[in-house]
């Protein structure tokens, strides 16, 4: 028989049901913030079998890196578009908790991916941070850890400025917007160390790059590169 708490809970989700981040329908009790049904139908990139693949491609000979990766395609009015939202404008950290795990369990079972040292999500600044109240690269991050039994150092890099919107802006103008956004204020920890930086869409590459290079002349780091999505 259920207990009192489960029979409360059953209750509750009755009157108010938790919704799938994904499509918005109601989740049964053994899912968690997204659908068996958006799960088994997201677009997934598989870009972690070919080291070769469109988003490794796109960061070419912009810095050094390992290996880079992301999990799903992001497609205009999709399933991956509305988790996103969810995620980082709705209040819905644990929909890229969940997206996290989804996508380390697949990493898991890789034969060529290779499993980092520390992962290192990408940082908001204190300002957007208090505003939004989370990090939502970190809640990626955490999700990845929690599988790949991995640590996250979210304090590895820092956000020194606070940039403008890049929504709108060229990939030059990214660049420029970010070229000094990050820094790395104790690189001790991370000599000879392989990372991961993780942050949540890649489009330009722009960001993700700033990162990199506030991590250059460190001794023996080594840098991977995962994104929750790709936009095509």
């Amino acid at each position: 028989m259920k207990s009192l708490a489960n029979l409360l809970q059953d209750l509750l989700s009755l009157f108010f049901p938790e919704l799938c981040a994904g499509c918005g329908a109601s989740l049964f009790s053994n899912e968690r913030e997204i659908c068996t049904s958006c799960i088994y139908h997201l677009p997934v990139t598989n870009f972690h079998k070919d080291p070769s693949n469109k988003l490794a491609k796109q960061l070419w000979g912009r810095f050094n890196f390992k290996q880079a990766s992301s999990f799903v395609f992001f497609r205009k009015g999709g399933r991956v578009q509305n988790i996103i939202h969810q995620l980082k404008y709705n209040k819905r950290p644990k929909a890229g908790f969940r997206m996290g795990e989804l996508y380390a369990s697949a990493l898991n079972n890789s034969e060529t991916w290779q499993k980092p040292d520390l992962i290192i999500p990408v940082p908001l600044h204190p300002s957007r941070l208090r505003q939004r109240g989370y990090n939502q690269s970190e809640w990626i991050a955490e999700g990845l850890a929690s599988v790949l039994q991995v640590p996250v150092a979210p304090g590895s890099l820092v956000r020194t400025e606070n940039t403008q919107t890049q929504t709108k802006r060229s990939r030059f103008g990214r660049y420029e917007n970010l070229r000094d956004a990050f820094s790395c204020p104790d690189k001790k920890p991370l000599v000879s160390k392989h990372v991961l930086i993780v942050d949540d869409v890649m489009t330009t590459g722009a960001t993700l790059e700033s990162c990199c290079l506030a991590l250059a002349g460190i001794d023996g780091l080594s840098i991977s590169i995962i994104t929750l999505a790709f936009t095509e």
